[in-house]
């Protein structure tokens, strides 16, 4: 294993570890490289689950469970395992302001990831469970890379809303 440079902005005064000032700007033109990739990417996964998976995905039903899905689950998980989970771990991952990795995944986004993949075998299929473990890793990039939970948090409300618009037109 070995340990990166990451440079961290100074907290702003009496905020909690997620929610720090970001690094770069979140919004802004041209957009960060990254994020955008996130973003773009997405599309041609939700054409595909919805081509190939479509009778097996989650479709929500009614304004409640539409909230739920694409709004309430992302920030609260999110805000548990990105922002306390995962920084946490980087805290106690970081020596001499590097961070421990494992390639070029940091141990703490890693550990979060499996604890990720874990919290949702709770609830689905192993097959479902494991194919979030690609989008908690971006999770995990944009927060570290923003030193800030909200990108995550945007990305995995765009992923959610984007996966039911999916499964909402391939059911139909």
């Amino acid at each position: 294993m070995r340990y990166a440079m990451i440079r961290r902005p100074p907290p702003i005064e009496g905020a909690l570890i997620f929610l720090d000032r970001p690094r770069t700007a979140l919004i802004g033109w041209p957009p960060d490289a990254h994020l955008a990739l996130a973003l773009a990417l997405a599309v041609p996964v939700w054409a595909t689950l919805g081509l190939f998976a479509g009778p097996l995905m989650y479709v929500p039903l009614g304004w409640t469970a539409w909230l739920s899905f694409a709004l309430f689950y992302p920030v609260v998980e999110e805000l548990l395992f990105r922002g306390i989970f995962q920084g946490e771990l980087l805290r106690l991952t970081t020596k001499d302001n590097r961070v421990l990795r494992l390639g070029p995944v940091s141990v703490a986004n890693a550990l979060t990831t499996l604890a990720f993949v874990a919290f949702h075998m709770l609830a689905q299929p192993l097959g479902w469970a494991l194919a979030v473990a690609l989008p908690s890793l971006v999770f995990g990039h944009l927060r570290e890379r923003f030193a800030s939970v909200w990108p995550a948090v945007f990305v995995h409300i765009v992923y959610n809303a984007g996966f039911g618009l999916a499964a909402w037109l391939a059911s139909r």
